[in-house]
């Protein structure tokens, strides 16, 4: 349901909040704050807002809306009543008319910033509704249906992603040989910043775009999981070296959903029994994670994002390396790389949240030591009854 507009998730979201025993969804902006409610509503993400505005989709009956008389059109896209204020007592009194007939409201609100990744409206809001009465509740699950269930052309857009990403990135270590020995042509120099720059023109032929990087880190550096390298700052490549490739990007297309992955290799040799033991490690929690989801969707059980970390993490720490998984398991993944529906955590948050079908996340557990850091990473999609992979699954260090 990701990227539709509201009048095709109208009565979706009322059968959502009808069966989660909520009154309604108050949506609630200022300033482009909460993009969530922007994109469920379908609102123009550039457009000038200056002014508060909200808008209320009952369990039962039409939409309401409140806007500033100065920017009364804010909301005219959507369906519903208007009302308008310009003073502040105007704006409290249009707030209680509003919602007279709703005591419990879902907002992109957590409690205690739990779920931090939905807490969108301000405490001073929350605290003004609470003094009308109003019982104000997390909107975190009814956020993943409706920005995190993905429909078929964005589901065939991830995979038009993969199968270009995929290939990028195993020429793009064959790249690393060419360019370090004179038999491949090369001229024996490499930097971590030359084969980003590699990899990015790779990406921009196959019509990807993305955010930042792509990450490409050598021996200490991939000990950095958010380490980017600049043209400025970035390290040699040299045999005998341990690499780290990061690489994520989407269709130049709106609505189209991220492909994002990691693969670890070494350069000139074999892996000392060390690497090797991590790398097992690694892979073998990533395994786990999976297994957890395959067999969830299987069994048609719900599984909350949780319990996916949980089993990773486990493997990592039976192993002795549990201080060196530093970062949640897994992310939401959609038309944003970092998504807004559940994450594999029980680190970072203890996400609560399902992992729900027609979606798609990342299971990317790593160690991080001094010397080299190691992270497999692999994305999943959802469906009634099953879960899988949807790319290459690194089994083996890579060897160049």
């Amino acid at each position: 349901m990701a990227g539709m507009k509201l009048e095709a998730n109208l009565d979706a979201i009322q059968a959502a909040l009808s069966q989660a025993g909520m009154d309604g969804w108050l949506f609630y902006d200022h300033h482009h704050r909460d993009p969530i409610g922007g994109r469920i509503l379908g609102l123009d993400e550039k457009a000038h807002v200056t002014r508060r505005w909200y808008y209320f989709v009952p369990a039962l009956g039409a939409p309401r809306k409140l806007v500033h008389r100065i920017e009364q059109g804010r909301l005219d896209s959507l369906p519903g009543a208007k009302g308008q204020y310009s003073s502040w007592q105007e704006l409290a009194a249009g707030l209680e008319a509003m919602l007279f007939d709703a005591q419990r409201i879902a907002m992109q609100y957590s409690p205690n910033n739990a779920i931090m990744y939905v807490s969108m409206v301000d405490a001073g809001t929350v605290e003004f509704l609470r003094g009308l009465g109003k019982e104000i509740v997390s909107s975190a699950d009814l956020v993943s249906q409706f920005e995190a269930v993905l429909n078929e052309e964005q589901l065939a857009s991830h995979g038009v992603a993969q199968r270009a990403i995929d290939k990028i990135v195993a020429e793009g270590w064959q790249e690393i040989g060419r360019r370090l020995r004179p038999s491949g042509g090369g001229t024996g120099w490499l930097t971590e910043f030359d084969l980003v720059v590699w990899l990015s023109e790779a990406m921009r032929r196959e019509g990807l775009v993305w955010e930042n990087g792509p990450n490409v880190s050598a021996n200490a550096n991939s000990s950095d999981s958010h380490y980017e390298p600049t043209a400025e700052k970035s390290a040699a490549i040299c045999e005998g070296d341990f690499v780290l490739i990061d690489i994520w990007g989407r269709l130049e297309k709106p609505g189209s959903v991220f492909y994002d992955i990691t693969w670890t290799g070494v350069v000139g040799r074999e892996p000392t029994e060390r690497e090797q033991l991590v790398f097992e490690t690694v892979r073998n929690a990533r395994d786990a994670a999976i297994l957890k989801v395959e067999q969830a969707f299987a069994e048609r059980r719900a599984i909350c994002g949780y319990e996916a970390d949980d089993a990773a993490r486990a493997v990592i720490r039976a192993a002795g390396f549990g201080e060196f998984f530093t970062h949640r398991t897994g992310h939401n993944i959609a038309q944003e790389l970092h998504g807004s529906g559940a994450h594999l955590d029980n680190l970072e948050t203890h996400d609560v949240r399902l992992l729900l079908p027609n979606t798609c996340f990342s299971v990317e557990p790593g160690i991080y030591l001094p010397e080299f850091g190691v992270r497999s990473e692999v994305n999943m999609l959802t469906a009634p009854g099953k879960a899988w992979v949807t790319g290459r699954i690194q089994r083996e260090l890579v060897r160049i």
